[in-house]
C-alpha cells in the first residue's frame, strides 16, 4: 500500500487528501478551524506531507487532534469563567502558524537537503542534520501538545494554580500560571507524541526523552514569558509566544541531543 501511494506524485496524494480531510472537517458539527484557518491548516499539511511524507503528517495529525479534544476540555465552565480559548477553540491562521511554523520549517529544511538542493560537505559540523531537523520537528509539536494539554486541564482541573515566578496563588487561566494536575498533563501529552514520532521511524527512542525534556524546558520558560513580558508587549502575542515556545522546544532537543552525542564520543 505504501509503495502504491510513493509511485503517485507526493503534491498530488496531498492536495487531494488534504482537500477530502479539510471538505469533511468543514461540515463536521464541531469547527475545529475557522475558514481562513482551513486553508492554511491545509496548506501546512501539502508541505507537512511533500517534504516528510505520511510519517511527519501523522505526527501533525495527531497534534492537531488531540490539541484539539483537550482544548475543549471543560469548555462550558472555562467560558463562564472567562478563560476559555476565543472561538470555542476553533483554530484560525495565527493559531496553525503559532502552533505549527518552528515544525514547518524544520520539515522545509529536511526537504530541502532531501532534493540535493542544498549539497553540505562531508566534513561538515553537523553530520546528518536531516536527523537533527526531524528531532526538531517532532520536538516542537511534543513542547505544543505539552503546553496547550498543561494549560487547558489546568484551568479545568487545577485544584491549585501558582505564577511560576513567584510561586504565589492566582486564579487559573492567569498568564504563567501553573498547576501540579496541568503539568503532569502535560509530561504525558509530550510522551506520547514523541512514542508516536519514534513509531513512525521519525527518531530513535533516546529522541524520545529529548523531546519530552525539551518540552518540560520549553513549556515552563514559556510561562515564565508570560508571568515577566507578555502583559508589556502588545506584540507579544499567545501566537508569538507560541512561536518561541516550540522554537525553544526545538532547539532544547537539538542540544541536548548535540551534547549526548559529543560526551558519549
Amino acid at each position: 500500500m505504501s509503495s502504491l501511494i510513493y509511485s503517485v506524485n507526493p503534491w498530488l496524494v496531498a492536495v487531494v487528501l488534504n482537500t477530502i480531510l479539510l471538505g469533511l472537517a468543514w461540515i463536521a458539527p464541531k469547527k475545529l478551524l475557522t475558514p481562513a484557518g482551513s486553508f492554511h491548516a491545509w496548506f501546512l499539511a501539502i508541505l507537512i506531507w511533500v517534504t516528510l511524507g505520511w510519517q511527519g503528517y501523522a505526527v501533525v495529525m495527531f497534534y492537531f487532534l488531540v490539541g484539539s479534544g483537550v482544548t475543549r476540555i471543560g469548555m462550558a465552565q472555562k467560558e463562564a469563567e472567562g478563560i476559555a480559548e476565543k472561538r470555542s477553540g476553533a483554530r484560525g491562521p495565527e493559531n496553525v502558524w503559532g502552533s505549527a511554523l518552528t515544525g514547518a520549517l524544520c520539515a522545509l529544511g529536511v526537504g530541502i537537503i532531501n532534493s540535493g538542493f542544498l549539497v553540505l560537505s562531508p566534513q561538515s559540523l553537523v553530520p546528518n542534520p536531516q536527523s537533527l531537523l526531524l528531532l526538531g520537528y517532532v520536538a516542537s509539536f511534543s513542547t505544543k501538545l505539552a503546553d496547550t494539554t498543561a494549560s487547558e486541564v489546568g484551568k479545568a482541573y487545577g485544584k491549585s494554580t501558582f505564577l511560576i515566578t513567584t510561586l504565589k496563588p492566582v486564579p487559573r487561566g492567569t498568564e504563567g500560571a501553573v498547576s501540579l494536575e496541568g503539568t503532569l498533563a502535560g509530561i504525558v501529552a509530550s510522551i506520547a507524541i514523541a512514542f508516536v514520532g519514534w513509531a513512525v521511524g521519525l527518531i530513535d527512542l533516546l529522541g524520545v526523552a529529548w523531546c519530552v525534556l525539551a518540552a518540560f524546558i520549553a513549556t515552563n520558560l514559556e510561562s515564565v514569558i508570560g508571568a515577566t513580558l507578555q502583559s508589556k508587549y502588545n506584540w507579544l502575542t499567545n501566537e508569538v509566544v507560541n512561536i518561541f515556545n516550540t522554537l525553544i522546544g526545538a532547539i532544547a532537543a537539538v542540544l541536548l541531543s548535540w551534547t549526548w552525542v559529543n560526551i558519549i564520543k
